[in-house]
């Protein structure tokens, strides 16, 4: 396996309609943690409308990711014990290669992404 990328990100804190109501640009994905938590990935910078000044924004760099072939994806799918969502996306979550991680299946791509302090154990057990 390739070495793991270091993920640009934005982490978004606000209640489940404001996040819901927030629109995604071409390219960005996002990754809904919990019901009042959004993990955006992107690769410029990222520009957030919202009327709601509750919402938090805070730069997040915490976590390294792989972008995934169809075929890497089968490599992973090999080191998880527990079944892949059917429907996409999907954001699944819990231990790849016995390490936590969490894969993002969209329609035409995947992301694993994993806190940055695991990557390079991730990377050695795939």
């Amino acid at each position: 396996m390739r070495a793991p990328e270091q993920l640009r990100g934005t982490r978004l804190v606000a209640a489940a309609p404001t996040l819901d109501a927030l629109p995604l640009f071409d390219g960005a994905v996002g990754l809904r943690l919990a019901s009042d938590d959004l993990l955006v990935i992107h690769r410029g910078s990222l520009m957030v409308a919202s009327r709601d000044e509750s919402i938090i924004v805070e730069k997040e760099t915490g976590f390294v990711g792989w972008w995934l072939t169809p075929d890497e994806l089968d490599h992973v799918a090999a080191h998880i014990d527990w079944p892949l969502p059917s429907e996409r996306p999907a954001l699944a979550q819990g231990l790849v290669a016995g390490v936590p991680a969490k894969l993002w299946l969209g329609d035409d791509r995947a992301l694993l992404l994993c806190a940055a302090a695991y990557g390079h154990e991730l990377e050695e057990r795939l």
